[in-house]
Order: C-alpha cells, then sequence, then structure tokens
C-alpha cells in the first residue's frame, strides 16, 4: 500500500496549500492521501488569534473537497502535547505494516529537516516528497536532497508542480484589511468571514458579488445607491465609512424572500413577530435581514443593529443607525415629494433629518392602509420632542 501524508498548521489553508495537495494525489498516486492539521505544530507557534484545531480541520475539509482520494484525517488533533510526524508515521506503519509512505513536505521543510524530532528515523521509514514553495526554489531543493541522500540515505521524490508564492502569514496579515480573498478557495474564504477568524473583513466586492444573487434585478440599483449614500454620510458624520458599505449592500439581503419565506426565516432565528410585523410582512425584512447577516457574514453589533432598525427605526438610534436608516431613504434612485429636503437635513443635522423621515414614513404608511408599527410611532415622538427641546 502507498500512503501519502500530508500535514501542516494549514493556519488558514489556502490556493498554495490546494494546489500542492492536487500535485502530490496526481504525481505519487497513493492508495490513501491523508491530510493531517497539526493540533499544536511542533516547529513554530500559532499565531494569537488563530482558530482552534478543530476550526482549522474544519477549514481543510472545505479546502481540500475537490481533492481526488484526500482524506481529512483528526489524527493529530486526537493525540495530546506537540503534533510530531514521528508519532503519525510510527501509528500509520504500526497500522498498515510494510507500507510505503511518503511525507510531502515543502522547500524549507526540507531544509530543516534535520530539526525535526527523530527525523533519522523518519528518514528510514518514509521518503520525502518534496515541492518548491517558489520558482527558484529547485535548485536549493536539488542541492538538500543530494545532501540527505549521502549523508542519511534519504529517499527524496521532487514533486513538478507550479507553485503558487504564497504563505499562510501574510493571508492572516491581509484578512484585517480586506484583502486576501484572491489567495484562498471560496468555501473557506466564506467561512473564515461567517466566523471572522483573524479579524478577517470581507472584501467589499467580494460582499456585492454575495448578496447580489439575493436581490431581484429592480432592488440591485437601489442597494447599490444605498451603500454609496451610506459611505457619504459616513464620512460626513465621522464613522467608519467601510462598515457603513457593509450595512448599505446587506440592509435588504432578504427583502425579496415571500411572506412564508420571511416567516421560515423567523422561525429559523427565533424572532418573534408582532401583530403589525404580521400585518405588514415588508418589515420583517429588516429582522430576518440582520439575523441572516450575523449568520452568514458574521457582521458585528453595529452593522447588526443599522440592519434591525433600518425600516421601523427607534428612539435614541446611534449615529451610525440613524445614517443606514437615512441612506436607505434618500438614495439617489429614491424620487417622491420632499426627498431634497430630506436629503439636504441629512448632512445637516441628523435628528432633524430622522424627524422629518419618519414622518414621512408615517404618512406614506397611513396612505397605503397599512398597520403602522408602534416603533416607527414612538420614534417620530421621541425626535420630534428631541428637535423641539433643541430648538
Amino acid at each position: 500500500m502507498r500512503i501519502a501524508v500530508y500535514g501542516g498548521s494549514f493556519n488558514p489553508p489556502h490556493l498554495g496549500h490546494v494546489e500542492a495537495a492536487r500535485t502530490a494525489a496526481r504525481e505519487l498516486a497513493p492508495d490513501r492521501f491523508l491530510i493531517i492539521p497539526a493540533s499544536i505544530p511542533p516547529h513554530k507557534a500559532l499565531s494569537e488569534g488563530s482558530p482552534t484545531a478543530e476550526e482549522r480541520l474544519a477549514l481543510c475539509r472545505l479546502a481540500f473537497a475537490d481533492i481526488p482520494g484526500a482524506e481529512i484525517s483528526d489524527l493529530e488533533l486526537r493525540r495530546e502535547g506537540k503534533s510530531y510526524s514521528y508519532d503519525t508515521v510510527r501509528f500509520l506503519l504500526g497500522k498498515h505494516p510494510g507500507a510505503e509512505l511518503f511525507l510531502v513536505i515543502g522547500t524549507d521543510m526540507l531544509e530543516s529537516f534535520e530539526e525535526w524530532y527523530q527525523f533519522r528515523y523518519l528518514l528510514e521509514s518514509c521518503a520525502l516528497a518534496v515541492l518548491a514553495r517558489e520558482e527558484d526554489d529547485h535548485e536549493r531543493i536539488a542541492e538538500t536532497a543530494e545532501r540527505l541522500k549521502k549523508e542519511y540515505g534519504a529517499k527524496i521524490v521532487l514533486l513538478k508542480h507550479e507553485p503558487l508564492e504564497m504563505s499562510s502569514e501574510r493571508i492572516r496579515e491581509r484578512l484585517p484589511l480586506r484583502a486576501g480573498e484572491d489567495l484562498l478557495p471560496d468555501a473557506v474564504y466564506a467561512e473564515i468571514i461567517r466566523r471572522r477568524y483573524y479579524g478577517a473583513k470581507p472584501e467589499l466586492t467580494w460582499l456585492r458579488a454575495q448578496v447580489l444573487e439575493c436581490l431581484d434585478e429592480r432592488r440591485v440599483a437601489h442597494v447599490a445607491g444605498c451603500e454609496a449614500e451610506a459611505v457619504r454620510l459616513a464620512m460626513h458624520w465621522g464613522e467608519d465609512p467601510e462598515l457603513a458599505a457593509e450595512a448599505g449592500i446587506l440592509h435588504d439581503i432578504t427583502k425579496r424572500c415571500s411572506y412564508e419565506e420571511q416567516l421560515n426565516l423567523c422561525e429559523k432565528y427565533g424572532i418573534i413577530t408582532d401583530k403589525a410585523e404580521r400585518g405588514n410582512y415588508r418589515l420583517l425584512h429588516a429582522l430576518t435581514g440582520a439575523a441572516m447577516a450575523r449568520e452568514r457574514f458574521g457582521v458585528d453589533d453595529a452593522v447588526y443593529e443599522a440592519i434591525r432598525w433600518h425600516t421601523t427605526g427607534k428612539p435614541d438610534m446611534t449615529r451610525f443607525e440613524k445614517i443606514i436608516y437615512l441612506a436607505d431613504y434618500i438614495e439617489p434612485t429614491r424620487d417622491f415629494d420632499g426627498i431634497e429636503e430630506l436629503r439636504a437635513l441629512a448632512f445637516e443635522d441628523l435628528d432633524s433629518a430622522m424627524t422629518l423621515g419618519l414622518k414621512m414614513t408615517i404618512d406614506e404608511i397611513r396612505r397605503g392602509g397599512y398597520e403602522l408599527h408602534p416603533d416607527t410611532l414612538i420614534a417620530y415622538e421621541w425626535y420630534n420632542e428631541r428637535r423641539n427641546e433643541t430648538c
């Protein structure tokens, strides 16, 4: 039996790892191909704030799902202490006596192999299948391989591939900067954003693409306009424009859903609805949208609350919440009596703009014959009183 083992911290697993695994599967054609994330890597400490071993295992399952024959193993997670390859090799050879075993490693691991725990045993027990990490690594690999063969009788196979030059460390640095999506498998990036591992923030182009599939055609321009207006207002009033963009992109994520679909989402997310919301199901998208934005994209509390209240409003909203409420109201595709006054007011006095916007909403709902949500009326009265106090 031929067994290939590809181990590492995979923190996170990136496209370079996937390409390496695909090459190993193709070139070695093993009967078993084990991809084994380390619980506690022996060669380097995990960076602060890294996902747990179980979470990295889950990311690996997403990353390597399309590699033919690959098995994502929790072997090293089930052992206590550091994840030494020595223990893994001994276990596998004990389970499969006489197996031909390959350790799949990169340039840096080959060059430091003599620092590995029980490296002589490893060189006696298995072959090293080496992948270049960078285009100019081949000469270094050949020199090191030749030396290890001469000194230890090492069995070394050089795998032919075109390396993707990237590192997990660099990706971890990029993720909080709304970058790095292009270096990760799609499913891995989506999970990192959902969980907000590594302090990740979604790339806004990626977020727009994800939300686009949730929108009907007529709402696309509105959402783009709301995002743009939210950014303008945030910059004017000293709030985070990128966070405002997130809220603008996501605020109508469930607006397309039917009444039945909205109720199903309410049940899924444990949302308790009131009479007014059940009577006017268009109000439900703010509740379900906030919940979905948190579940799918890991939004923080500020964005969650801004989406939650962008339809009815409420008394004493934060400045950020007011910005999203008003951006939804005054974005460039809107056209109704009084909008120019409201647009100007949004950049002069947020509370006065809230008073006017809520009054317009109340009038529109009553004209349409819908039941007015109590939160809207209470919010209007609160802002109107606040405005009168400051006059």
